[in-house]
């Protein structure tokens, strides 16, 4: 095929609509991170195809933290979006990413078709873990029930993110009698994202919930 300039070009399959369902269990790994975190997750799963090189750098700058990685970052000029780049002080996140890259790739297809579904699936699932038990406030996080499909969750210290480990089979269904929900979701350490960090979309990073916006986003592909 040929564009209106006479340049030739390739015909990408468009990806189906998933339905609501699809879209739960699509999202059910991820939609308990925190607002920030999330945020480049779903920005950074539209560029699948440099997750894998992101995943490897981080792997082999993982002794670095803070300001330390954050210059090593600039130093070494990396050419990937700045949403993979904020990804780069979590490699068990991106490590994840690369490990199931038919999720990845699945995962930034919707949000780039359906954002608004995948934001409302997210939230559909925060209800359930919420309204379960499993999803509360405590000393890694802040989770604020701002009413419906407005579920936020926040770092309780600004800049300092604790990335939550969960089986989606357990903190999304009802808790089995004597079950202790206090201890289905935990964390790992914390990771400090300071003011270094601020060329790669963090600092007021997140959602408005409610109007379907991603905040502080830099990325063209998703505010085009």
């Amino acid at each position: 095929d040929r564009d209106v300039t006479g340049v030739q070009t390739c015909a990408l399959p468009i990806s189906p609509m998933l339905p609501p369902q699809q879209l739960d269990q699509l999202v059910q790994p991820i939609a308990l991170y925190p607002d920030g975190l999330l945020a480049q997750v779903l920005t950074a799963a539209t560029f699948s195809n440099q997750i894998p090189d992101a995943a490897g750098w981080a792997n082999q700058h993982s002794y670095l933290h803070g300001d330390q990685l954050a210059h090593a970052i600039q130093e070494d000029n990396l050419p990937w979006d700045q949403s993979v780049l904020a990804l780069l002080p979590f490699p068990r996140v991106l490590n994840y990413m690369a490990q199931y890259m038919g999720w990845t790739q699945q995962l930034g297809n919707a949000v780039l078709a359906q954002r608004n579904d995948v934001m409302d699936a997210v939230q559909r699932m925060r209800q359930a873990a919420y309204n379960y038990g499993y999803l509360r406030s405590n000393q890694y996080e802040r989770v604020e029930d701002a009413g419906p499909n407005d579920i936020e969750i926040l770092p309780v210290s600004p800049g300092y993110y604790y990335v939550p480990y969960y089986d989606p089979y357990v903190v999304f269904a009802a808790p089995r009698p004597g079950f202790f929900v206090g201890g289905a979701i935990r964390f790992g350490p914390g990771i400090t994202i300071g003011a270094g960090f601020a060329p790669w979309g963090w600092g007021h990073v997140g959602f408005e919930w409610r109007s379907h916006a991603l905040l502080d986003r830099k990325s063209t592909r998703l505010n085009s």
